[in-house]
């Protein structure tokens, strides 16, 4: 009897755990789509690229604040405060994926050999690094808007350039289906703009 009793009692355990493990959730659930930006200048498939060490180009991640250091689809409601879409995830941080846009873009319309630091050691070569600004949409306007600071050391490391550029693009509206695309043309504008600045090896 005893023993029948021991193995009522671990069944009765073994039901409570199946039931309670039913009713809790573990995290949140994952959003309908991850969102992204893309470049549409591309470099051809097949295309052999090299460069003399000075003639490289070593694009760094951009700083970022913290409004954007997540992967959550930034909203400016006025000069003080943030908001976030809701449901609206990056498949990757703004830094990265400007940095991926911008190497892309640059290599595409200059081309010039474009290397990550991360990679590989920029030594002797041009190094573009700055800070990303803004990388969202600002409610007041209904604008998508990227907002670059953009620094270029020289292979002596003596002359530094540094400029502002900055676009936007109107947002049919605020939700994670919408937000994306008129972000990823503000973000091209602006790194088309680098493009030029920085120019041909």
């Amino acid at each position: 009897m005893p023993l029948v009793r021991r193995a009522m009692r671990f069944a009765g355990i073994g039901l409570l755990f199946a039931s309670t493990a039913a009713c809790v959730k573990i995290g949140s659930n994952p959003p309908e789509r991850l969102l992204g930006i893309s470049s549409d200048a591309r470099v051809a498939t097949g295309t052999n690229q090299s460069a003399a060490p000075q003639s490289a180009l070593f694009i760094e991640a951009p700083r970022v604040p913290r409004t954007i250091s997540t992967q959550r689809v930034a909203v400016r409601s006025n000069s003080t405060s943030y908001a976030y879409v809701k449901n609206a995830l990056w498949a990757d941080t703004p830094a990265h994926q400007f940095q991926a846009l911008l190497g892309e873009t640059i290599a595409a319309k200059t081309g010039r050999l474009v290397l990550d630091p991360g990679q590989y050691a920029a030594q002797g070569s041009q190094v573009l690094h700055g800070d990303l600004i803004e990388f969202g949409v600002d409610a007041g306007t209904g604008m998508a808007i990227v907002t670059y600071d953009a620094s270029l050391l020289t292979p002596d490391g003596l002359t530094l350039r540094r400029q502002r550029f900055s676009a936007t693009a109107s947002v049919a509206k605020i939700d994670a289906a919408s937000v994306a695309p008129p972000i990823s043309k503000a973000a091209n504008e602006v790194a088309g703009q680098i493009a030029d600045w920085i120019g041909k090896p």
